[in-house]
């Protein structure tokens, strides 16, 4: 594991000094989950570790993973000290917090007395985990399916150099040590209602965004939708030219899996400005030291494989008066030499939502791409929906 993904000592102690400990928690308030950093970088520093952990836990059952991967746009947004100097590195706090309580066993799950009532959970990514979270606290008993023989949804996506797996299964594990809990890998589940009829009182469905986007042109056969390039990126190893389609933080994951894979040349196609680019600014900064090219205003029309090898034209795209992206006449050109062309335009969802009172949709499923916090968040707010009908 990379010692560079977490703060050093001297970096933390200095980042929980910068703290102004706002009585208003504005940081708090920008959190999907509700996590308050006042309050838990103000018992790391007074030396209460175990306590500053619990608090993160408390809210939030992806603690260490939402620390490494969360973005700048939540909790760093809304903190005051950027009127200062610039914003505590919030995530980086509560992801140094975490692997401290991981390392030294300081956390146990949470469950409450058993209320009587079964629910299902279908999918374990981060709503399907933040559902079984707020489940179990409340007491019920949970058998959660996932159809794939490994926990984590769209997490298994994200590199390894940002995300170690060990640390998404810790956190499962600690899910795990529930009594009221029984899990079922590799179990994939499609008829919700039938769950209702065989005797669950509820069904959580967490299934995420399973349809990759694709463009519709010709020849794009020949491209490797993002899903199957990051679940295993050494099938695609080349030390010859990649071609990233799209610009979002996926994207940028393929991007860098490409470079540090042993890529020669990495180029993103973007067909929008790098200032209409859905990334942060430490994702733009990875960008620049893995030496990744941004092509902006241009689209892939077609993809020709010739040999090994395939060449993609493309054409200039440019804003029209009405605001409205469009190509540019006569600007066609052919981009040859790339060994793959991998589409990274994110999702959508792949089955259609059952209106049903005992059935609710949580995550990406319903709300679209979002980051792993806050799917947690939707999943939470799923488990207090269903109680509240199931219990009040």
């Amino acid at each position: 594991m990379k010692n560079n993904m977490y703060l050093s000592k001297p970096q933390f102690d200095a980042e929980l000094n910068k703290c102004l400990q706002c009585q208003t928690k504005p940081c708090m308030k920008a959190c999907p989950v509700s996590c308050s950093p006042k309050d838990f970088i103000g018992a790391a520093k007074s030396n209460q570790p175990e306590t500053a952990a619990a608090l993160i836990d408390a809210q939030n059952v992806l603690g260490e993973v939402c620390g490494l991967i969360c973005p700048d746009t939540f909790c760093m947004k809304a903190c005051v000290r950027q009127n200062i100097d610039r914003s505590i590195e919030i995530p980086a706090v509560q992801a140094y917090i975490m692997r401290h309580a991981r390392e030294n066993n300081l956390l146990s799950v949470t469950e409450g007395v058993s209320n009587g009532k079964k629910i299902a959970v279908i999918g374990l990514g981060p709503a399907g985990m933040g559902a079984i979270a707020e489940l179990l606290k409340r007491g019920f008993y949970v058998e959660a399916f996932e159809k794939e023989n490994i926990v984590g949804g769209a997490l298994n996506l994200i590199p390894q150099m940002r995300l170690p797996r060990e640390i998404i299964n810790y956190e499962w594990q600690k899910l795990q040590q529930s009594s009221l809990l029984k899990a079922h890998l590799g179990a994939a589940v499609t008829d919700y209602q039938s769950l209702i009829s065989d005797g669950f009182d509820g069904v959580i469905v967490c299934n995420g965004e399973q349809k990759c986007r694709t463009m519709g042109i010709e020849g794009e056969e020949n491209a490797v939708l993002y899903t199957d390039y990051l679940r295993a990126p050494e099938k695609y190893k080349t030390t010859g030219n990649v071609a990233i389609v799209g610009g979002g933080a996926v994207a940028v994951d393929c991007a860098v899996t490409a470079r540090l894979g042993g890529a020669k040349n990495v180029e993103m196609f973007v067909r929008r400005k790098i200032g209409n680019m859905r990334i942060t600014s430490q994702e733009r900064q990875t960008l620049l030291d893995n030496d990744i090219d941004i092509t902006t205003m241009t689209r892939i029309v077609k993809i020709v494989r010739q040999d090994d090898l395939l060449t993609a034209y493309t054409v200039k795209t440019q804003f029209n008066d009405e605001g409205k992206l469009v190509d540019v006449a006569d600007t066609m050109i052919a981009r040859r030499g790339f060994v793959h062309i991998v589409y990274a335009l994110g999702s959508s969802r792949a089955e259609d939502l059952i209106e049903s009172e005992k059935i609710i949709y949580a995550g990406d499923l319903v709300n679209g791409g979002s980051t792993a916090v806050q799917a947690v968040a939707s999943g939470r707010d799923a488990a207090q929906k269903i109680s509240q009908l199931l219990i009040g």
